[in-house]
């Protein structure tokens, strides 16, 4: 299956979730990616195995399919050697590593230039250029923390981190649509440039909105949990079976949600007028919503909420998400087969879908090192240079 991206090469040197996964984005779409990764394997590969102590990661499954695999030592001359090669065949190269991390292994903006003089780099790091902090390592949560997103989610006593990287996922989508515009541009102009993502930047603009009302209002909001501060109810609420999420924003809802819980005096009470009042006497109205739901099914609460069209959804765990009705019939997250492994992996398509040039899920994520001789081989070396490159441990 080709697609929209076919006949553009990325080199992919990325490490975990925001490097690989724009890579992968662009691979959905019909790019050549060549995941580049230690001899030995990096360590992402291992992360949350699921065939045993040391097997492949659930989250390298994700993040690599559609990916041909190369292992390499780019720090020796001849590991240097096939770089130059590899980037003369490319049209972008991928490296989520600080500055120091991409001059050390020549893959800065100025040595690729000197190798292929329109290529296009795209860089993620956790914190960008530009300040102190630039030469430091990390990981999502570091944004998260830093954002204020974590402060404004936990209580006072107990900070609480979001549990998935939504701050490695949104960068990689962010740095993958800075790819695109990057190719839009060369292929207008023939100029090369870099792309930029940081993990400090996708959170703070996650966390925006909180971050210019306190520069306006001095408010210094303090964390509720899960109860929103700008509006109500806005609350997970227990229900009888279970818990559900609430989510009334705007005057409309909170008329249609007043009604189907059989309070329609509170269309008038002034404490309730605006989303701000309604923020400010949240706890009132979440109190009010656990009173609908106590001791009744999940299912038929979310009924009530559906019938008035009030925003609500069920609180899943990763099982039941799996068996969610809707999520089985979006046929969004799809079974790929892996070696040794016990089942097909439920893995996640691409998050959009494009009516006249859809991605796809082409093939699973490469084994260790599972196309490096087909690589080297398009690149000129014989079987005999292979196999002493593999002998010296370069491959």
């Amino acid at each position: 299956m080709s697609g929209v991206l076919s006949g553009y090469r990325v080199l992919d040197f990325g490490r975990y979730i925001a490097g690989p996964y724009c890579a992968t984005l662009l691979a959905e779409f019909g790019a050549d990616v060549i995941r580049i990764e230690k001899v030995a394997g990096s360590e992402d590969r291992y992360t949350t195995p699921v065939n045993g102590d040391g097997g492949v990661g659930a989250l390298f499954m994700q993040v690599n399919r559609n990916k041909r695999g190369l292992t390499l030592n780019p720090m020796k001359p001849e590991g240097r050697e096939i770089v130059a090669k590899l980037v003369e065949t490319a049209d972008v190269v991928v490296a989520n590593l600080p500055p120091q991390g991409l001059l050390a292994m020549g893959l800065d903006l100025e040595s690729l230039r000197k190798i292929k003089k329109d290529i296009i780099l795209t860089t993620v790091s956790a914190y960008g250029h530009g300040g102190p902090y630039s030469d430091r390592v990390g990981f999502d949560g570091i944004g998260q923390v830093m954002s204020g997103s974590t402060y404004m989610s936990g209580s006072e006593d107990q900070p609480v981190k979001f549990a998935a990287p939504f701050v490695d996922f949104t960068t990689a989508m962010m740095s993958a649509i800075g790819t695109l515009v990057a190719l839009m541009h060369r292929d207008k102009t023939g100029e090369g440039q870099m792309v930029e993502g940081a993990l400090v930047r996708s959170a703070l603009t996650i966390g925006n909105a909180a971050l210019i009302e306190q520069a306006l209002t001095g408010i210094n909001r303090k964390p509720t949990l899960n109860r929103g501060q700008t509006a109500g109810p806005t609350d997970i609420i227990q229900t009888g079976d279970g818990w559900i999420i609430v989510q009334v924003v705007g005057r409309p809802l909170f008329e249609r949600w007043a009604d189907m819980v059989g309070r329609p005096e509170l269309k008038d009470d002034p404490r309730f007028t605006s989303d701000l009042d309604r923020g400010d006497n949240g706890e009132i109205l979440s109190d009010i919503a656990r009173e609908h739901a106590k001791g009744r099914k999940t299912v038929d609460v979310l009924a009530d909420y559906a019938a008035a069209s009030v925003p609500a959804g069920p609180m899943h765990s990763p099982q039941q998400a799996l068996d969610d009705p809707h999520i089985q019939a979006m046929g969004f997250l799809q079974g790929v087969e892996y070696p040794d492994v016990p089942a097909p992996a439920p893995i996640a398509s691409a998050p959009i879908n494009l009516s006249g040039t859809p991605g796809g899920i082409r093939h699973r994520a490469p084994m260790l090192g599972e196309h490096t001789d087909q690589i080297l081989g398009d690149l000129g070396y014989g079987t005999d240079v292979i196999a002493a490159l593999r002998e010296k441990r370069i491959v």
